[in-house]
């Protein structure tokens, strides 16, 4: 029996995408003068603290856009002690499959999916985060096949914690030549993430996007410690002084690794997804930091969920800057945040 899909439109390339959408001269300067930081940052050369921060989802590019400038300026009053990297995530995963899977399906969330304006639209919207910030952002990679569209543009990715298992996603972070964040699984089994960063640090031959490709390894595959769910569905943190020794331990058993290097989720499980957790959080994972050496090289940074507004909506409730997707910190509690943290990061 053939399969049970409908095959309605073939999508561009990204190589047809990056034609028509090429990034000028100034972006790539930006793009390469931010890896060459973040690159320091993960090989222990800049001591900076890496905060990847902003919305769960970037659903409205007018308050992204509105949020990441804010950004820019608390960024550049803090630039000697935090490197900070916006997420723009354009493409949600969906615990049941259903429900708004971000800008890539859905350019305007309460309208039909349409992938082909939506990978106009994401490309679109972190080309001028670029342009008009300086920032270049980071990505969750929920769909491997689909990263090279905005390659190019990007600092960061992200494996999420129901990816992190998967061969395809293991492979493409192996030759996406940038960081590759792999969360710990939804289950919380640690091992299955050292395994992701071995399978990533690794190279590989696949096949991608219809060739047989040989992936160069990515020596700036790491860990995310999120948190994680039991068999009763009650949430547990990972991000303690002790969950913290326990994955420095880890990684002395990999000595195969390079680059040891955790960055601490402080929200979904990690808080529960009590939004408002994330500065108790941010600030205990710091402290942790500076009591122990160990742990002062391994924690590189920290992920946080934060917008202009506290909290989430449902869509089309229509508050400007209010997530659509999991809750997050208002501007004012960030901001506040930020300068904290510059002050504590020794």
């Amino acid at each position: 029996m053939d399969m049970k899909m409908e095959f309605y439109r073939k999508l561009p390339t990204p190589k047809e995408i990056k034609e028509q959408f090429p990034l000028t001269d100034a972006i790539i300067k930006a793009r390469d003068e931010r890896d060459a930081v973040i690159e320091n940052i993960f090989t222990g050369k800049d001591d900076r603290l890496m905060l990847i921060i902003g919305p769960c989802s970037a659903d409205n590019e007018t308050a992204l856009l509105d949020y990441v400038t804010r950004l820019r300026k608390v960024a550049d009053k803090v630039e000697d002690k935090i490197f900070i990297i916006p997420r723009v995530y354009t493409n949600k995963p969906r615990t049941t499959g259903l429900g708004y899977k971000g800008m890539l399906h859905s350019p305007n969330p309460e309208d039909h999916e349409d992938m082909l304006k939506g990978i106009i639209a994401i490309r679109d919207m972190h080309t001028k985060v670029v342009a008009e910030t300086g920032f270049t952002s980071a990505e969750e990679m929920l769909y491997p096949e689909n990263h090279r569209y905005l390659s190019d543009l990007l600092a960061y990715i992200a494996i999420g914690a129901r990816s992190v298992e998967n061969q395809q996603h293991r492979i493409v972070a192996s030759g996406a030549g940038l960081p590759a964040g792999m969360k710990n699984p939804t289950a919380g089994d640690l091992t299955v993430m050292m395994n992701s960063i071995t399978a990533a640090q690794n190279s590989h031959t696949c096949l991608y996007r219809g060739w047989e490709a040989k992936t160069q390894g990515n020596p700036l595959a790491h860990a995310i410690l999120r948190g994680y769910v039991d068999k009763y569905g009650r949430s547990h943190p990972n991000y303690h002084y002790e969950d913290l020794l326990d994955v420095a331990a880890l990684y002395e058993k990999h000595s195969d690794l390079v680059n040891p290097a955790v960055i601490v989720d402080c929200n979904h499980n990690n808080s529960g997804k009590q939004f408002i957790e994330q500065i108790r959080i941010a600030k205990e994972v710091v402290a942790s930091r500076n009591h122990n050496t160990d742990i002062k090289k391994l924690v590189k940074g920290l992920m946080i969920e934060s917008y202009i507004e506290d909290g989430n909506q449902k869509i089309g409730e229509g508050v400007y800057g209010k997530s659509i997707t999991d809750p997050c910190l208002g501007w004012e509690k960030t901001e506040r945040l930020i300068y904290e943290l510059a002050d504590i990061w020794k």
